[in-house]
């Protein structure tokens, strides 16, 4: 009992020790709500949702929402706390309500980031991605909440604030322009369904040829074939031309656009011995047949003296090579025959007579797509000497050299 009557004397004279217990006791008692709520509330919450099925509660916990919500309880406590140092308690209210306010803007963050995680897990989200406008509802949540700190601060009511920032729209504007620009551009790249994740998409002014990894409120990035990120500003998407292969890939099937070279001087009508050869080729074999009998009965209609090879109608080299790479594209196991396939002369030039194929490959993997398409032209690049004709090419050193020997 002396010793107790000893420390209230003692406390008595030295009034200040008792405000220094006080606040360490409180501090203490802060400090253990939020190890306990930390260590045990979070732990068997995360426990629990990597248990269960659903999702949104692994969202959440990757997102750290509790963890951030959990800084609740030791600012709870010194409001509840705060009457033992009287002396104190304006300043330690007015604090702790601040950080009540800090802490409710990284809450919601981390809970929007939340829901934009599980969101992401859905299939629909490649196709309607919200990340960009989570960012802005993040973006207005620190706002509103540097707004509310602000006033409590400075003792003025935030509607006050507010108005006094409508003054200053044109500067916000100013400040927040490819902020605003990007969240318009979300809307259309989302409203017209212009762009999904996992899209492959080509964007000559950026240098961008890849999938699409990400799309952001401010940026959207590309993954190249070279592994290499591009980073475009969402807003130039909607300004800027692109090319979006997506269609390409729904289809099914990848477009192969390339033309043969043949060299015009190696052009000419065919004889009887060029037919009867080509009858020899078991693809052509109908064609000749009924080109034959086509031309003999439109040359007989119309009287036509076919001694001269210039009257009349008579088959080509060239026509009868269209005609075979037509039947062998038909009947190529590994081409689209549902999809547009022709076999065209586009207009004469320098680089000879230029016979384009044109048509769908069943494979629109990158590397089997370039398989397909090298055998197709590994194919007809060989057989053309078999029609007298003679693929153009610009002469090199060796054709000087033979002319000189």
């Amino acid at each position: 009992m002396e010793i107790i009557t000893q420390l209230k004397s003692w406390m008595d004279e030295f009034p200040y020790i008792k405000d220094i217990l006080m606040a360490g006791f409180i501090l203490i008692t802060a400090y253990l709500s939020y190890y306990i709520t930390n260590r045990v509330v979070i732990r068997l919450f995360s426990a629990f949702a990597r248990r269960s099925k659903t999702k949104i509660d692994d969202a959440i916990v990757e997102s750290k929402v509790l963890q951030r919500l959990a800084y609740l309880v030791p600012v709870i406590v010194l409001q509840t706390l705060v009457f033992l140092v009287p002396y104190a308690e304006k300043i330690i209210l007015a604090t702790c309500n601040i950080l009540v306010v800090f802490i409710f803007m990284l809450t919601l963050s981390a809970f929007l980031n939340a829901i934009n995680r599980y969101y992401e897990t859905l299939p629909v989200s490649k196709e309607r991605p919200i990340k960009g406008f989570v960012q802005v509802g993040i973006i207005i949540v620190y706002i509103t909440g540097g707004i509310t700190i602000l006033g409590l601060l400075t003792g003025q009511s935030p509607w006050v604030l507010l108005s006094g920032i409508g003054a200053m729209t044109a500067v916000l504007l100013l400040i927040f322009k490819d902020t605003i620009l990007s969240f318009v551009a979300g809307i259309e790249i989302t409203g017209y369904d212009l762009l999904h994740v996992g899209d492959w998409i080509e964007v000559p002014e950026y240098g961008a040829d890849g999938d699409v990894i990400d799309i952001a409120l401010h940026t959207v990035k590309v993954q190249n074939w070279d592994k290499t990120i591009t980073v475009i500003p969402t807003h130039k998407l909607t300004s800027n031309p692109f090319k979006n292969w997506r269609g390409m890939q729904e289809t099914g099937g990848r477009r192969i656009k390339r033309a043969v070279h043949i060299d015009q001087n190696s052009i000419k009508f065919c004889d009887e011995q060029m037919i009867e050869r080509f009858k020899k080729i078991q693809i052509l074999q109908e064609y000749i047949i009924r080109k034959e009998k086509e031309l003999e009965e439109y040359n007989r209609k119309y009287g036509i003296d076919d001694r001269v090879p210039v009257n009349g109608r008579r088959m080509t080299n060239i026509g009868t090579f269209r005609a075979y790479t037509q039947e062998y594209l038909k009947r190529h196991p590994k081409l689209r025959t549902d999809l547009t396939m022709m076999v065209r002369q586009l207009p004469p030039g320098p680089q000879g007579l230029p016979i384009e194929i044109y048509a769908f490959s069943k494979d629109i993997a990158w590397e089997n797509y370039e398989t397909i398409q090298a055998d197709i032209f590994d194919h007809l690049l060989s057989i053309v000497p078999h029609f007298d004709l003679r693929l153009f090419q610009n002469p090199s050193g060796h054709d000087f050299q033979m002319m000189r020997t």
